[in-house]
């Protein structure tokens, strides 16, 4: 059982109002804090690079945790500056010529959707949809006929931002490999919220954000390959971190995933990234995922019960986003009224998730992310305030 009381006082934004927005940018534990702000102190007073330099044990080890809570190893995974980053660094990086096929799903966000579109206009390439079954999630018999040896990357979205479904993942890698198909983990509302193996899951590669779930700092991203890609995969876009200037017109590729990053980074960020994982660590992911189920289904069931409220969610298998609308209110409007009472929480347009949004007929929703940290009275405070509108 988790020390409701002792994350609770690691959090001090969430003792004197309601925050449920942890699918945005989540509030960070003292430690995160802590760890950023001395570094930053340490800069100051000696300069970034001596600084740097003082920690290079520490910074190694954000790349060991991260690979403790993904089930990889530290040179799998490329630490990065935001989870679109991560994804687009892998897709960048994928071969693709006329002919080939992207698969994305309906539930695609709108970053990861452009970036297909975009290459499939430069290459000749072909973006097509996989449908969805009636219950929200990627349709795996759809999928099965849609798969032939043209198709070169498959997109997954785990969690979509716009509702608290979960897509299944292992399924699609097992179909997708069939065919020689690599498979793209979009993880950036999953990683934090719910176990995630990349040993059981078989993707080829992930990418996730630490603001959201994970708790950590904006601006810092990561990036999981396959070991296999990791050493033979040549990024989009090098610099001298990501590769040596071998001789006058060739250079050395990193032997593994750092390949993928650059040298410039926020030092101070990457450190509250290792803290803010390392603290989910000892937590304990399985703990933090039965909280955060309880207190979303919690809302859903009183959301649902209140006059004028359709909650939105689908799937069988659901996250930690609770995304629901009030009858001839727009979105926008309850989440004022909604910040007015000290309870924050935020809207996901049709332009986040465009194809999803548009076959369901929905132009916006509400959307409360409960996270550990919050109580089940947070809940009850968001459905009364909702209820008062």
């Amino acid at each position: 059982m988790l020390d409701q009381q002792r994350v609770r006082d690691d959090t001090p934004g969430c003792l004197d109002k309601v925050f449920l927005d942890s699918a945005g940018s989540s509030l960070p534990p003292r430690p995160v804090l802590d760890a950023m702000v001395s570094h930053l102190r340490r800069e100051a007073e000696i300069g970034g690079y001596r600084a740097a330099a003082e920690r290079a044990d520490d910074l190694a080890a954000v790349k060991s945790s991260v690979a403790e809570l993904l089930g990889a190893q530290p040179e799998d995974v490329a630490l990065v500056e935001s989870a679109t980053r991560a994804w687009a660094d892998f897709f960048y990086a994928v071969p693709l010529s006329a002919g080939d096929r992207i698969l994305v799903t309906e539930v695609e966000y709108a970053s990861n959707a452009i970036a297909a579109l975009q290459r499939a206009r430069v290459t000749g390439a072909t973006v097509e949809v996989v449908p969805s079954t009636p219950t929200g999630e990627l349709d795996l018999e759809a999928l099965h006929r849609m798969l032939d040896e043209r198709v070169r990357v498959v997109s997954v979205v785990h969690a979509p931002t716009n509702g608290g479904l979960l897509n299944p993942v292992r399924e699609v890698v097992d179909l997708a490999h069939a065919v020689g198909s690599l498979v793209l983990l979009d993880a950036c509302q999953s990683i934090g919220q719910v176990a995630v193996d990349v040993a059981d899951l078989g993707v080829d590669a992930l990418s996730a954000t630490g603001r959201k779930w994970l708790r950590g700092p904006r601006g810092t991203g990561l990036l999981y390959l396959r070991p296999e890609l990791a050493r033979t995969m040549e990024p989009a876009a090098l610099d001298l971190h990501g590769a040596q200037w071998a001789e006058e017109h060739g250079y050395r590729l990193a032997p593994d995933a750092s390949r993928f990053e650059f040298w410039e980074c926020s030092v101070a960020s990457r450190l509250g990234l290792g803290a803010a994982v390392r603290y989910l660590l000892d937590l304990g992911i399985d703990e933090i995922e039965q909280a955060v189920s309880a207190r979303a289904e919690y809302a859903r069931t009183e959301l649902a019960a209140v006059p004028g409220v359709t909650v939105r969610d689908l799937g069988g298998q659901r996250s930690g986003i609770v995304s629901f609308t009030v009858d001839g209110v727009d979105p926008n409007v309850v989440r004022v009224s909604l910040a007015d009472k000290d309870v924050t929480v935020t809207v996901s347009g049709r332009g986040s998730t465009f194809l999803d949004m548009t076959r369901r007929k929905l132009d916006g929703v509400v959307r409360a992310s409960p996270h550990y940290f919050n109580s089940f009275e947070d809940v009850d405070r968001l459905v009364a305030a909702v209820a008062a509108r």
